[in-house]
């Protein structure tokens, strides 16, 4: 009760500064989201925090119906073993790392890595590089690799996978199930596929860990606690697919890109034992054995992961090959990919405010590849204000609903491929339907306070890249009009410099937050 009552001030404390981005959480609750929204989405952040309990046994392959072939076959890459301890790890830089990820990853300092003549800390490391990284680490989980990043992500792998025709032939309770969520009646197909677009999860991974965690894919869940809990998050208050299926994906995301920027290391099993996660993995391999941890203790952890009838056995089973898939597409982050030119999200001249800087993408565990911007307009604070919000560059709108718009820039009709900026907080009138095509300055609508939570009129913007949420400062920086966002240690702290001028993020609008394109 004491530790509860310790984290209940830390929330109150943070509310003032998280109010602009709690999107898709609570719309139908008075003041746009409620406690138990909060508590669970500032919980992401440690997952110590979430109440997780034990719950029904997962489906394995025999119990799946008989189109389902039983199989117990190693589908991912072979195991290796660590080096023993004070010897070093032979590794293979691998697309997305930077020297800063893999001295959190390895627990060493930057300086004992041998990187190549002028590496920065917080670029790219070419995919192939062999370094020679000492152990500092005595005990590991498996270094065996689960899932490529692709199928974590809702990438251009699963660009057009029939999400609903496949839940359909399946034939399982979740074909049937409907729910209501912020007011508005959906079935299973449209719950999971709400869920992986805002927070670009994969959805064959979904319903994937749905099918083994309670069989609704295929099956019939075996009690009302699969019914009400179908992962196994036992959190007050958020029972029912949406609920759960949120906080997995969003669980996924905090380890997914945590490992990706180095600061997530360890996993917490059921019972409360840490452990380090093998630093050799993939991002999204240790964001499996996270969430997996999460609902397992540690032996049932190693037989779910690793044991005979495992999880991605299962997914084989259910998608076929993943690695091969992967291989197909390529890396999520190409050798010597770069930002394209874009514009600052508004008409020339105009003078707007930077409310916010680097802070969440979407939600916690998304990194901070966001800015706030307002308009300096006059108006009632949260007045949908008269100002246009304009395309950045010219592309697709792939999405545009619930006061947000996705545009797709290499205009393929995809958001699960190349570069896409998503707005939200978009006044319901005004915005482009999806599949208009649109070019530099093409109005996007009128920045509001409509959609989550927001403490005043204003447009939040974000990049993905082939499915992956891209974070305002590191190897692909934001720049909007030459202008470079650089982050703070704190959220929606932060700058956007250019040529020598600093503009600083402030909600209150001083002089100094002012920004003319």
């Amino acid at each position: 009760m004491r530790r509860k009552n310790i984290l209940w001030l830390v929330w109150l404390f943070f509310l003032p500064a998280l109010a602009c981005n709690f999107p898709g959480l609570g719309r139908n609750a008075p003041g746009g989201i409620s406690g138990e929204h909060l508590r669970q989405t500032l919980a992401a952040q440690d997952t110590t925090v979430t109440p997780i309990q034990a719950t029904t046994s997962p489906a394995t392959p025999s119990q799946a119906p008989p189109s389902q072939a039983t199989q117990s076959a190693d589908v991912t890459p072979a195991p290796t073993s660590p080096p023993p301890a004070g010897t070093y790890y032979d590794y293979t830089v691998n697309s997305g790392d930077t020297p800063a990820a893999l001295a959190g990853r390895f627990g060493v300092e930057l300086a004992e890595i041998p990187l190549p003549p002028g590496a920065a800390a917080e670029n790219f490391l070419e995919p192939g590089l062999k370094l020679s990284i000492p152990n500092r680490l005595s005990e590991t989980t498996s270094a065996r690799q689960l899932l490529p990043d692709s199928e974590l992500v809702y990438s251009s792998g699963s660009a057009g996978f029939d999400l609903p025709g496949y839940i359909q032939e399946a034939g399982g309770y979740l074909s049937a199930y409907h729910e209501v969520v912020d007011q508005e009646d959906l079935n299973g197909a449209q719950i999971v596929q709400r869920v992986a677009d805002e927070l670009s999860v994969n959805p064959r991974l979904l319903l994937a860990i749905l099918e083994f965690r309670s069989r609704w894919v295929s099956g019939q869940p075996a009690d009302q606690r699969a019914v009400d809990h179908p992962i196994g998050f036992y959190v007050p208050n958020r029972s029912g697919l949406y609920q759960e299926i949120m906080i997995t994906a969003t669980q996924l995301n905090v380890a997914y890109y945590g490992w990706r920027q180095g600061t997530f290391t360890s996993i917490k099993y059921n019972q409360g034992v840490s452990q380090r996660v093998d630093p050799t993995l993939n991002p999204a391999s240790a964001a499996v054995q996270h969430l997996f941890a999460l609902l397992n203790r540690q032996g049932d952890w190693t037989e779910a992961l690793y044991g005979q009838e495992n999880f991605t056995g299962l997914y084989q089973q259910m998608f076929g090959d993943a690695w091969g898939r992967a291989a197909s597409i390529g890396p999520l982050f190409p050798p010597g990919l770069a930002q394209p030119s874009m514009e600052l999200p508004f008409v020339p001249g105009e003078r707007w405010s930077l409310t916010a800087g680097p802070h969440p993408s979407w939600n916690a565990g998304t990194p901070r590849g966001a800015l706030d911007f307002s308009p300096v307009t006059g108006e009632a604070v949260c007045a949908i204000s008269r100002a246009w919000v304009t395309a950045p560059g010219a592309g697709m709108v792939v999405r545009s609903s619930d006061h947000a718009l996705a545009l797709d820039l290499d205009g393929d009709g995809y958001e699960q491929t190349g570069w896409v900026i998503f707005f939200y907080h978009l006044a319901g009138e005004g915005i482009p339907a999806a599949g208009s095509t649109v070019n530099l300055d093409t109005p996007l609508g009128h920045p509001s306070c409509e959609g989550g939570r927001a403490t005043g009129k204003h447009v939040h913007i974000a990049r993905k890249y082939n499915g992956e949420w891209v974070a305002a400062d590191g190897p692909l920086p934001f720049t909007l009009s030459g202008w470079r966002a650089h982050a703070d240690e704190r959220n929606y702290y932060g700058t956007l410099e250019r040529d020598g001028q600093i503009v600083t993020a402030s909600p209150v609008g001083p002089q100094t937050s002012i920004i003319v394109r």
